[in-house]
């Protein structure tokens, strides 16, 4: 994908890693810098580092696989991946099945979501990807997309418009104009694949965290809980210690990728309603078994009302939400507060 930003560098959680009554254990940490546009590590307990760094080899085999498979920018000799189903739109490519489930899944999150996350939205996404790309080079040429440019692209987002052919495995986006973009779901689907394959072999006691978008697996070896803090999005020390078991913890933010003009901030989190950011919000943090889950709801609860997104997940067992509000205001959802083991004072 894209070459990795110096504000990509910023995490939106720091981890909390306590190490006592572990001592038949140490933690081992691999990071890596070249998937998914973000940075990436992985966490674990292990007896050994030998044994740590075979997990971890086979983790980033498969990271490899995944990001050349969702790139939406670049394509890769032999593979047909996202990128190659944009460039080909109005034609029937043959996918990958990782790629079917992936889009598949992706469909199912926007009914899931109400239409709030929408991976066939890459048309307008770009025409908003663009203009942040042009502020990040030169300041003084920031700008944003006309209303017009945007509604023309809106027209193109139609998700119906995916057709996938499951026994042939092809997908076809049948309008020639649209373009699929899943930088709404593609890392915590994959850090929540990367977790099954990690159980699926009795590992526990590690962590993926694929850009702020974590995944805890199991507890630490003595049994004790994980301590994950959430980052102050006006900090760069945790607002809230969250301690977890087995649970996925996702972050949205506007101080993620963004630019300011006219005292105004333009991030990457487009409201399908308006096509226009919505700046309701400094961040929402979800709190959630499933990883995939967690990240595609981290994006929709963004764009809606707290009291729309506390309705939206009242349909689902075992989603908490903490959101914070551009005056620096917390408001919980029913549950969340009972994972708060400590964090910074404020307006709450």
């Amino acid at each position: 994908m894209k070459k990795l930003k110096p504000f990509s560098l910023f995490l939106s959680f720091i981890l909390v890693l306590m190490l006592s009554g572990c001592k038949r254990f140490k933690v081992y940490t691999e990071t890596y810098f070249n998937y998914f546009d973000t940075v990436i590590s992985i966490t674990g307990y292990e007896k050994s580092q030998e044994v740590f760094l075979k997990n971890s080899q086979e983790i980033e085999l498969m990271l490899d696989n995944y990001h050349k498979l969702y790139d939406i920018y670049n394509e890769y000799q032999g593979l047909n991946n996202i990128c190659t189903i944009n460039k080909k739109a109005g034609q029937i490519v043959n996918a990958d099945q990782a790629i079917i489930d992936l889009v598949s899944y992706g469909i199912d999150i926007y009914e899931k979501t109400s239409g709030k996350t929408n991976i066939a939205m890459g048309a307008v996404l770009k025409l908003w990807h663009d203009f942040r790309e042009e502020a990040s080079y030169d300041q003084t040429k920031a700008t944003i997309p006309s209303d017009i440019a945007l509604k023309e692209a809106a027209k193109h987002s139609n998700i119906n418009d995916i057709i996938i052919n499951y026994e042939n495995n092809t997908i076809c986006l049948k309008d020639p104009q649209m373009m699929l973009d899943v930088g709404a779901i593609a890392k915590g689907y994959v850090a929540e694949k990367l977790a099954k394959y990690l159980i699926s072999k009795g590992i526990n006691s590690y962590i993926l965290d694929l850009g702020g978008n974590i995944k805890l697996i199991g507890a630490k070896p003595n049994g004790e809980s994980w301590r994950v803090g959430i980052r102050n999005p006006q900090g760069n020390t945790p607002i809230k210690v969250v301690s977890l078991v087995d649970y996925a913890v996702v972050t949205s933010g506007s101080y993620q990728r963004y630019f300011d003009l006219n005292g105004i901030r333009y991030h990457h989190i487009i409201d399908p309603a308006t096509l226009m950011p919505k700046n309701d919000y400094l961040s929402v943090t979800i709190i959630c078994k499933d990883s995939a889950l967690a990240d595609a709801f981290s994006t929709a609860l963004f764009n809606l009302s707290i009291d729309d997104g506390k309705r939206l997940i009242s349909n689902f067992n075992d989603i908490y939400v903490m959101w914070i509000t551009n005056e620096n205001k917390i408001i919980y959802s029913d549950g969340f507060t009972n994972f708060i083991i400590g964090g910074e004072n404020s307006n709450e």
